[in-house]
């Protein structure tokens, strides 16, 4: 996900997202020490979409 997505989405929508991206991440992992995934860089490509909606959030915040 991009940053101007994320910039688009509204706040409600940003932390379900967050959350809907961390369960997935915790199933990836999961997988993962199972059975090799066949592209283990998605494990790093969701770790840094969910620092980017943390980041918007936390930036929404501070702008409050």
């Amino acid at each position: 996900m991009k940053t101007s997505e994320i910039k688009e989405l509204t706040t409600t929508e940003l932390q379900e997202r967050l959350a809907v991206e961390k369960e997935q991440l915790v199933r990836m992992k999961l997988n993962h020490s199972i059975s090799p995934l066949d592209n283990p860089l998605q494990l790093r490509e969701t770790r840094k979409t969910i620092a980017r909606l943390a980041t918007e959030l936390r930036q929404r915040e501070l702008t409050k």
